[in-house]
């Protein structure tokens, strides 16, 4: 199987010598799906001259009436949207959804001492880390990590370009699972667009969590179930909530790892109920790697974090659950048979293709 989704690759890697260029003019006939230039942009913010950097199979900006869906992929830690955007189209081959499908996958750039990105003239530059929950850019105090997807959406929600756009999927992996899973309940455009925008939600870390509840060490949250929980295919949902020991980590609900203290970036001024509220009512699906229940990856074991669960599988079925049973919500979750702290091998599992790319 995996050596399947393998050749695919290597196979829509081959195909996209001579496609047409992202910044043409005139209305593609093919996807871009390279890695070169030729399949990369720029989304300015507000006009400019600040802009942030995209790899997208279509261009933004000319008209396209074939146009039907769009999936806007987040990368992970590594900063490196060439790969999550060759994971995106890859399964978007898969899915037979490569003609009329926009795959965008921006890239989050920064030169900190942490990450010692080289940037272009004029591109935004964000924290390491903070771009992950809504963080302000490091070279202007006006844009935030989030206002980024905000820009994006509302160039995907132009009828000028795109009339026939009828669904909007933003998913992530690892990091890009936290960025979706606090982006889904802050956003402030994705309910007012016209399109319908759905999340999806894959093997994060850890989430910003709606209280100051937490998942109890027993049940599929002690630690020797969680570790066993690779044994099953089906969501676990034994679990039990209460109070957290804060003598053990004073600062465990803070912005983003729960929502106190938003001092700064794109939540200030939303309310906690606010993002209750949209957090129970967003149309979510939760993917969690049947076998992510190890340490790997860029696991965070900081207390914030181990706050929440023992493993990523079982931080993700705790919080999926709480949100269900204690708000009201209908966030789905999906156990991706057989993957563990793998991008490509949760986006294109068959079970996962329709998630993407859901029909039109």
């Amino acid at each position: 199987m995996i050596d399947f989704r393998a050749f695919v690759l290597s196979l829509s890697t081959a195909l996209a010598v001579s496609l047409p260029a992202f910044s043409q003019v005139h209305q593609q006939t093919a996807p871009c799906i390279s890695t070169a230039p030729e399949c990369s942009g720029w989304v300015l913010f507000h006009g400019g001259p600040a802009r942030g950097f995209v790899y997208s199979t279509y261009s933004l900006t000319v008209p396209n009436p074939t146009i039907r869906r769009a999936l806007i992929m987040i990368h992970g830690a590594l900063r490196n949207p060439d790969h999550y955007f060759k994971t995106a189209t890859t399964a978007a081959f898969m899915a037979g959804a490569l003609d009329d499908t926009i795959v965008i996958a921006p890239g989050f750039f920064s030169s900190d001492k942490e990450c010692k990105d080289k940037l272009e003239r004029d591109q935004v530059n964000w924290s390491c880390r903070s771009w992950r929950s809504g963080g302000v850019s490091l070279t202007d105090q006006s844009l935030t990590s989030f206002d980024f997807i905000d820009e994006i959406l509302r160039r995907l929600a132009d009828r000028k370009n795109f009339p026939n756009l009828e669904a909007i999927v933003i998913a992530g992996h690892s990091a890009g699972g936290q960025f979706v899973a606090r982006y889904q309940m802050a956003n402030r455009v994705g309910d007012t667009l016209g399109v319908p925008v759905s999340y999806v939600v894959a093997n994060p870390s850890s989430y910003a969590w709606p209280d100051a509840t937490r998942p109890l060490p027993q049940g599929d949250a002690a630690p020797e179930n969680a570790a066993l929980g690779w044994k099953e295919e089906t969501p676990h949902t034994n679990f039990t909530y209460g109070p957290f020991d804060s003598a053990k980590d004073p600062n465990y609900d803070r912005w983003p790892y729960g929502l106190e203290k938003r001092n700064s970036g794109y939540t200030v001024g939303i309310s906690d109920d606010q993002l209750r509220k949209q957090l129970a009512s967003r149309p979510t699906t939760y993917l969690l790697s049947q076998v992510d229940t190890l340490p790997l990856g860029g696991f965070d074991s900081s207390p914030s974090a181990m706050a929440q669960g023992p493993t990523r599988r079982a931080r993700g079925e705790a919080f999926v659950h709480y949100i269900n049973q204690r708000l009201g919500g209908q966030a789905k979750v999906l156990i991706v048979s057989e993957c563990g702290h793998n991008d490509r091998c949760v986006f294109t599992t068959d079970a996962v293709l329709p998630v993407i790319f859901p029909a039109p």
